[in-house]
């Protein structure tokens, strides 16, 4: 049954992480052509943003080696295929293949900016620099992830002020979206609220946020609901739950986007996905990765459907 709440959005863009951030930590190989008919499918089930690739170093990502193979079989799809670049180098990439979203990955805390990009903060920020204005040079979206907004598994809970000023410098470089990233899934609906609220103070605007929740706690639809209440309106997910972080061993999966398409139907709020083609596409997913889906929705359809 479909019951709208009051103050929230008619729509949502879900931005699917599954084929880039749920697969990255996979330890068996994916094959290239399985990955590009994952994306495929995702496409077809009504997602309008999917996150394709990473061109990150291979020595880093194995998994993600095959990011030049991949994405010229899936760049002409009719819809956002954003690919993380860590790098000058990495932009390069990605511009020969002429992507036009692409998206950085900062961290609002220094034990993780260490672990993830062997530097500190600032210094990431400034290896950035270069790789935001040359994109936007290049007429290429561009998204700025934030890592450790919540909690880092480090240091524990992280100050809002010291997670708004890296927001406010992605901002101030040009990144054109953020997504503010609760990578070991220690977040609350309140502590939520309370950021999103100091952004606010800053400067930032509601509209150029999305949120990326892990649901470590079980905690991500909520804190999900409490970032649609203060304005959000794009919301990362992937596919059947897969993923978490290779450098935050404490991360496990992301939010499921069944799960938060279940939850946005029964509010009344548009996300234009076909629910049954996206269960359809994890289980093939959970297939070929051998092991069942860690989704709810996905286990409860599919259970219906046998």
């Amino acid at each position: 049954m479909t019951v709208p709440a009051p103050g929230l959005p008619a729509r949502v863009r879900i931005h699917e992480v599954g084929a880039r951030d749920g697969l990255q930590n996979e330890q068996g190989v994916v094959p290239t052509e399985v990955k590009a008919e994952f994306v495929r499918r995702l496409a077809d089930a009504g997602l309008t943003t999917v996150e394709a690739t990473s061109f990150v170093h291979p020595k880093w990502v194995p998994q993600l080696a095959d990011a030049e193979r991949l994405f010229p079989l899936v760049r002409d799809l009719p819809v956002a295929l954003p690919v993380l670049v860590p790098n000058e180098r990495g932009l390069d990439r990605a511009l020969a293949l002429d992507a036009t979203r692409v998206a950085v990955f900062a961290s609002a805390t220094e034990s993780f900016a260490r672990a993830n990009l062997n530097r500190t903060v600032d210094g990431a920020l400034a290896m950035f620099e270069p790789v935001v204005a040359r994109a936007k040079a290049a007429e290429v979206h561009v998204r700025g992830y934030l890592s450790m907004c919540f909690g880092d598994p480090w240091e524990g809970a992280v100050p809002l002020p010291q997670v708004v000023r890296v927001c406010r410098a992605l901002l101030d470089m040009g990144c054109d979206e953020l997504s503010l990233g609760d990578t070991i899934g220690v977040a609350t609906p309140g502590h939520v609220t309370a950021l999103l609220d100091a952004l606010g103070e800053a400067g930032v605007p509601v509209g150029a946020l999305g949120v990326h929740f892990h649901d470590t706690y079980g905690q991500a639809l909520a804190n999900t609901l409490a970032a649609l209440r203060h304005g959000v309106t794009t919301v990362d997910a992937s596919a059947g739950g897969l993923g978490g972080c290779p450098y935050a061993k404490s991360a496990t999966g992301n939010l499921a986007t069944e799960d938060l398409v279940w939850m946005l139907s029964g509010l009344g709020i548009d996300t234009g996905v076909d629910l049954g083609r996206l269960v359809a596409t994890s289980a093939w997913m959970a297939d070929r990765l051998g092991r069942p889906s860690p989704s709810r929705t996905v286990r409860a359809l599919s259970h219906k459907e046998q």
